[in-house]
């Protein structure tokens, strides 16, 4: 196995290349070029045989079993802080500066449902809820952007980092194109015996006005919808992790989680995880999809999204991350994201629906949200 200590300056995204995968959080991560595509299933038992220090990355589907690629990489690790080359890994490609486009006219946006029939289908899945079909379902949409140019995920990315270095910034290839996001959801990371997730639901706006827009976050911690909202997220957080674990502690009430955009409630998780330790992998498939993305009870919302979604997911809310031989890594939950296939882009979007939910107000959620991706893809 070939290693090269490389300096903490370094950028991680320089190396990523066309076909591998970029994850970024805090300055840390990995960058990736194309490499052998291996099934979620097979992928650790890939690595301990190969024993040249590669890594298992990608975004896996929503729902269903997907790949990932098993390449060298480049990383960048905490405790001690450092960022390495291991195998080869072609020279970097600098992240030049760039002069956004135009904003996209709504000639170029197509919606997918339209305003009205996604009211439509919340108002529907609000009924089936009060009448005690199921307690949460997240309902999404789409947005198809013709940007009548070819995107460049690595730009696209970069403006990403830049608005909020915070978040998973990442980029991974798909069946059609390539997946680009900024999520701020960690599902599940694992560093030996040590286990991390910190799920997100309920949000507000952000304002630029800052009276208004802490009277935003003021309102969201008083909001009695989005703190059941964020419950059932956390019950279902807590049943999958406290049976594996020796020790597991979580915030006793969630905080405020500020992005660039949104106000969120959050809640952290930390625990020792009972030996054997499971891999990593395993805590991806024992906690997705959490009911942040889905909803709640699992089975009956994955139905009704059956029925109330006309389109496919695809990795939209599945997971997206990297896993290594000795079964660590860490997971995010793509959210923000898009994915690119030539001169077109299709954003998701989505807002998680209880019994006293109001359609317009969870519409209005995703248009936020597809507003700030459609800025930052001007970039890209």
């Amino acid at each position: 196995m070939s290693v090269e200590q490389l300096g903490a300056s370094f950028d991680l995204l320089a190396a990523w290349q066309p076909g591998g995968v970029f994850i970024e959080h805090d300055g840390l991560g990995l960058a990736t070029g194309p490499g052998a595509s291996v099934s979620i299933r097979d992928a650790s038992d890939v690595l301990r045989d190969r024993g040249d220090g590669a890594v298992a990355c990608g975004a896996l589907p929503f729902v269903g079993d997907g790949d990932l690629t098993v390449s060298p990489s480049v990383t960048r690790r905490a405790d001690p802080f450092t960022t390495a080359r291991i195998g080869p890994i072609v020279a970097p490609v600098l992240v030049s500066g760039a002069i956004p486009s135009a904003a996209f006219p709504e000639a170029r946006l197509t919606y997918e449902p339209a305003s009205a029939v996604y009211e439509g289908a919340v108002q529907e899945a609000a009924r089936r809820i009060r009448a005690g079909e199921l307690r949460k379902v997240v309902l999404a949409r789409t947005i198809e952007v013709d940007a009548g140019r070819s995107l460049d995920p690595r730009r696209l990315a970069h403006r990403l980092r830049a608005v909020d270095p915070h978040a998973y910034t990442f980029i991974a290839p798909t069946r059609r194109g390539v997946l680009v996001g900024a999520s701020p959801e960690l599902l599940v990371s694992r560093r030996g015996a040590e286990v991390r997730a910190h799920p997100l639901a309920g949000s507000a706006p952000r304002s630029g006005d800052p009276v208004q827009d802490r009277a935003n976050a003021e309102a969201l911690a008083r909001s009695a919808k989005d703190q059941q909202e964020h419950r059932i997220v956390v019950e279902a957080v807590a049943g999958v992790l406290q049976p594996l674990c020796d020790t597991l502690r979580w915030d006793p009430e969630p905080t405020l989680r500020e992005t660039p955009n949104v106000w969120h409630l959050s809640t952290r998780f930390r625990g020792r995880l009972r030996a054997p330790a499971p891999t990593v992998l395993e805590l991806v498939t024992a906690l997705h999809p959490t009911p942040a993305v889905a909803g709640t009870p699992t089975v009956d919302a994955l139905a009704l999204l059956h029925q109330l979604e006309a389109f496919d997911r695809r990795s939209y809310a599945g997971p997206v991350g990297w896993v290594d031989a000795a079964g660590d890594g860490e997971w995010a939950i793509a959210l923000r994201c898009a994915e690119l296939v030539g001169d077109r882009a299709t954003l998701y979007a989505g807002a998680g629906i209880l019994g006293d939910s109001e359609p317009a107000s969870e519409r209005e959620e995703t248009d936020r949200k597809f507003r700030a991706f459609l800025d930052a893809l001007r970039w890209g």
